[in-house]
């Protein structure tokens, strides 16, 4: 041997070894129950990062896992998410109106009736469409929706279909003002000077503070008969 104390078949010195066993009697100390503990825990805290790591990956994965089975769609374009105009059916200014307007009719008279939330209705007498020519006035009764203002309700009556007279020329008026609390209301249409003619007559409702282009809800249309009908 050489001076060199270390060789192939002993790869430590005496005196290295003996120091190993020097710590022998340490591991078996009464401490080593505290050790056992500590090292115990020491896994248990290990092994539960784990699972917890394993979990979070897991979780992670599992929407991209999820969006990759979604079948592609393709692109649609707007008109597919709006109403088509097949199934829209278009407000029509020349009927009756509608909405606001619970109902309306033409009437030969009126009448108030205590309603049952202890209000005054006016309710129509005698609903007609057919006048005779003597009549003192038309009556336009109506029924409203609830309502969250006060508004007024105008009646311009025309001669549609009158001989004699022009079609763009207005033979009579009236309007009602609403109030928040009245969901009833009425039109008088008075004969005209000179007696109403035999023809069709049409009424434009107007619903607002003024009459306009935009105010303009409905139209109603009652006939005025012949004498000897």
């Amino acid at each position: 041997m050489t001076g060199n104390s270390r060789n192939r078949f002993f790869p430590i010195s005496p005196i290295e070894f003996s120091s190993l066993w020097s710590w022998i009697p340490y591991l078996d100390s009464p401490c080593r129950p505290v050790y056992q503990e500590d090292m115990l825990r020491g896994v248990m805290q290990a092994g539960r990062r784990a699972i917890t790591a394993l979990l979070v990956i897991g979780f992670s994965a599992l929407p991209v896992l999820q969006a990759a089975e979604l079948p592609i769609m393709k692109n649609s374009p707007i008109p597919d998410f709006q109403n088509r105009p097949q199934d829209v059916t278009p407000y029509d200014f020349d009927a009756p109106p509608q909405g606001l307007f619970r109902t309306i009719t033409t009437a030969e008279g009126f009448d108030e009736e205590l309603g049952f939330q202890r209000t005054h209705e006016i309710v129509p007498v005698k609903p007609t469409e057919r006048f005779r020519p003597d009549t003192a006035a038309v009556f336009i009764v109506f029924q409203l929706h609830q309502h969250y203002q006060g508004f007024q309700v105008f009646g311009h009556c025309f001669p549609e279909t009158v001989a004699g007279l022009d079609p763009a020329m207005m033979v009579g008026e009236d309007v009602m003002h609403i109030a928040l609390e009245d969901d009833t209301g009425y039109l008088r249409l008075s004969s005209p000077q000179g007696g109403w003619r035999p023809g069709r007559y049409r009424v434009e409702i107007h619903v607002g503070e003024q009459v306009n282009e935009m105010s303009l809800m409905g139209t109603m249309r009652f006939t005025i008969l012949e004498e000897k009908q």
